[in-house]
């Protein structure tokens, strides 16, 4: 079971330490995100990296629309990961939706995760005005999703320049943007549209472990407000907010963003 399981989601581990950091990338991405700030936890951590359906290195052939119409699809794989490989005293690292998909595995996991880390993440994403502002309304989201259906590879070059700046390091943003255009068109579509009209603010009620939300300063796809509002609703919560700008803070700053995880841990 492990070995099919490693196959299927390209799953690797690194690091001496017992305790595990396992890191979830976020939407059209995959586990090499983290290169840049990895070394600052193998040390003392056993560091676990995988693609999540989909993405990356993963076994596409075993993307079921029909299970990942939800996270909860993702949330069945990974639990099913920690229970193959008795994964136990989890702390979870993930940025964007893999973070919000770490918050609803933390609640599925029977103990087993006891810290989720969740960088530029949200419950929602659409405008519910007056009483959320998400960052983006429907049109919008219907216009971004038309845009990537209509011409993938313009898509990809203009997303990326609204996920990371290229004021954040030219280089920075090419990397983003290269990693969108070698996603899967069909999957990452899927994955798009699944994570931008989700609503997931009641799972933020009754949280079993802690969470901390790290927010950049300006971030494009998740606005301030939302990291304000997840901290108000998950009881216990840090909010930690960075100097970064744009979404990807561990690829444009991932000195700081090593600093302030490590700071938590």
């Amino acid at each position: 079971m492990r070995e099919k399981l490693k196959n299927r989601f390209a799953i690797q581990e690194e690091g001496e330490g017992e305790d595990i950091l396992l890191f979830l990338h976020g939407f059209a991405s995959n586990q090499k995100t983290w290169q840049w700030i990895k070394d600052s936890f193998k040390k003392d951590y056993k560091l676990v990296f995988l693609d999540l359906a989909g993405c990356g290195d993963s076994d596409y052939t075993g993307y079921d629309v029909k299970k990942y119409a939800t996270l909860h699809g993702y949330v069945e794989d990974l639990l099913e990961i920690l229970k193959a490989f008795d994964y136990k005293n989890v702390t979870i690292v993930g940025h964007s939706v893999g973070g919000l998909i770490g918050l609803l595995l933390s609640k599925a996991a029977e103990g087993r995760v006891k810290k989720v880390f969740m960088i530029g993440a949200s419950p929602r994403y659409k405008n519910d005005i007056p009483d959320y502002f998400g960052g983006f309304t429907e049109e919008e989201i219907y216009q971004v999703l038309d845009l990537m259906e209509e011409n993938f590879l313009g898509w990809a070059s203009y997303i990326s320049r609204a996920a990371l700046p290229e004021s954040e390091g030219p280089e920075h943003t090419a990397y983003v943007e290269e990693n969108f255009k070698a996603s899967h068109p069909k999957y990452t579509y899927h994955f798009l549209k699944v994570t931008l009209l989700l609503d997931h603010r009641e799972e933020l009620l009754d949280v079993p472990c802690e969470i901390i939300i790290l927010q950049c300063a300006k971030d494009s796809f998740v606005p301030m407000e939302v990291a304000e509002y997840m901290h108000r609703q998950i009881a216990g919560s840090t909010l930690h907010l960075l100097s970064a700008r744009g979404h990807y803070p561990h690829i444009s700053h991932p000195e700081e963003t090593a600093e302030a995880i490590l700071k938590c841990l």
